[in-house]
């Protein structure tokens, strides 16, 4: 029985095959690409990394899916990871916003939508424990800055407004734009 060899993939071909792998996601991006890699690279994650730029421990992956019928588990599925202040405490999150709003301040200039606020972070705790949030609930100061700047407060000293100059920069044509010329006198030839 001969083995037959197969056939590279054109450019184009490479260029549809990775666009596709790009919108697959998990044990169906591994099998797809085990499926090129044995249609168009021999079975060979090496000759698969080169001709389609994959990383080769993947196509490895989904060759040994491929043989085993064993799917591999990521562990990303079952990784929660640890929500945000905001989202475990909404009441007191709402409630920092409430206060962060009293003490904050429009742009100077209304060049911009942001609003700086003079609330501090250690005031912000202060505040919050005076309307009765636990200790538990509350992050720790420097959290709590990192909070404040997330939910849009930028914590910056408060820009007065400038005023700016009434004159303008006199044209050519003016006659204060002139210079005064003082009147010179003419060397007499010496006799």
């Amino acid at each position: 029985m001969l083995t037959q060899t197969p056939t590279p993939p054109t450019t184009e071909q490479i260029a549809d095959v990775r666009l596709a792998l790009s919108k697959m996601h998990g044990a169906e991006r591994r099998s797809f690409a085990a499926e090129m890699a044995l249609k168009y690279c021999g079975g060979s994650a090496r000759k698969t990394e080169q001709v389609f730029g994959w990383g080769r421990e993947m196509v490895e992956t989904g060759l040994g899916e491929k043989r085993t019928g064993i799917l591999c588990v990521s562990a990303k599925a079952n990784f929660t990871g640890n929500k945000r202040w905001e989202e475990k405490y909404p009441e007191v999150a709402a409630e920092l916003c409430r206060l962060a709003e009293e003490h904050g301040q429009q742009d100077p200039s209304f060049r911009s939508t942001v609003a700086f606020t003079r609330l501090t972070a250690a005031e912000a705790l202060r505040q919050l424990r005076q309307i009765d949030c636990s200790d538990e609930h509350l992050p720790a100061l420097g959290t709590m800055a990192r909070i404040l700047n997330r939910l849009g407060y930028r914590l910056r000293r408060v820009v007065k407004a400038k005023p700016q100059k009434k004159f303008r920069k006199p044209t050519p044509s003016s006659p204060i734009s002139r210079k005064k010329t003082l009147p010179t006198n003419r060397l007499e030839p010496n006799d």
